[in-house]
């Protein structure tokens, strides 16, 4: 495990990350392109909300609270720039439609269809989306703040797909507990699963810490088992919750809380509220979406495997409740039975 990354000798000191995922002025709306990354760093004029759809769509934005965070602001847009009621409503059902299961879309899109259909203003419907935006940027320095209270000096910890800026506002969810921690001048060590079969953590987590000078180690998921014993905690984040606490998080996952389980390390999702559905019983209820073969079969130009492989490419897996060793939302950071406490 040696391989550290490191970087000039003074990292931010600020909470601010040192890149911005989104852009929003009076007259523009632009993304980050993450399928850029970590090879370029181009931003992606979101002109309307089709395109919008096609950025979310193919994950030039992704991370289910900025998912909902640039769909709302997507409603915006369209409104400043003339878009009709019918046409709003219409988009909306065109945004919802684009990733099946982080819920943070269709909370921030319901929220966006309520001022819509109560006929405000577009004043009042851009000042909605930026009041999501803002909020999602609070719970990511709450949980920031209580999460880094259970990380003491010079700890080991793994996280896996990508949790930071580049998925949440502010400073992300799980990766954000780990900047907090980082900044609090608690010396960690970060190890970084490469999540295939799109490379979230090697291509985004790499990067994310990279820019805050925090050390890293990058390793393969087929390493995981000969390292997670190492650990002192993992830390990794969701795209929904059910009110059971089992938990949709990128693919990969579940096999992770496992290794934890069984090497007794403690294992921690990190979730704004905004990603808790107390509607659905348990994970069985979470729809898992299947992504295009060719992300396996290729990456980037390559090609990887032959044309005609038979390919199974879910982009989620559930990691049942008794598996997690607490939930850290804006809230604090909360315990099992998660049934009770996602309800407080």
């Amino acid at each position: 495990m040696s391989q550290t990354q490191g970087g000039p000798k003074r990292p931010p000191s600020s909470l601010k990350p040192p890149y911005n995922a989104l852009r929003w002025n009076q007259r523009s709306f632009a993304v980050l392109d993450q399928r850029e990354l970590p090879l370029k760093k181009r931003y992606l004029e979101l002109e309307d909300i089709t395109s919008a759809c096609q950025a979310i769509r193919t994950l030039a934005v992704r991370g289910a609270p900025l998912i909902g965070v640039t769909a709302a602001l997507a409603v915006a847009h369209a409104a400043r720039k003339g878009a009709t009621q019918q046409e709003l409503v219409r988009g909306i059902k065109k945004l919802a439609a684009t990733r099946p299961t982080a819920v943070n879309l269709f909370v921030a899109l319901d929220r966006m269809k309520a001022v819509v259909e109560n006929r405000d203003s577009r004043d009042e419907i851009v000042a909605e989306a930026l009041n999501i935006w803002k909020e999602e940027k609070d719970y990511s320095l709450a949980m920031a703040e209580h999460g880094q209270k259970l990380i003491r000096k010079g700890m080991r910890v793994g996280t896996y797909c990508n949790t930071g800026a580049l998925a949440a506002p502010g400073i992300g969810t799980a990766l954000g507990v780990i900047i907090k921690a980082h900044l609090a001048g608690k010396g960690i060590h970060v190890i970084v699963s490469e999540t295939r079969p799109l490379l979230q953590g090697a291509r985004l987590t790499a990067w994310e810490l990279s820019q805050w000078k925090i050390p890293y180690t990058l390793v393969t998921e087929s390493a995981l088992a000969s390292v997670v014993g190492e650990l002192d905690a993992i830390l990794v984040g969701a795209d929904r919750i059910a009110a059971n606490g089992d938990t949709a998080n990128k693919i990969g996952t579940y096999g992770l809380a496992i290794l934890a389980r069984h090497f007794k390390v403690p294992f921690w999702v990190v979730a704004p509220s905004s990603s808790v559905d107390l509607s659905l019983k348990d994970g069985a209820e979470i729809p898992i979406e299947r992504r295009s073969p060719d992300e396996v079969r290729t990456f980037g130009s390559c090609r990887t495997a032959p044309r005609d492989a038979s390919v199974a490419n879910p982009a989620f897996d559930v990691t049942p409740a008794r598996l997690i060793s607490g939930i850290i939302t804006e809230k604090g950071v909360l315990s099992a039975p998660y049934a009770k406490s996602l309800r407080r």
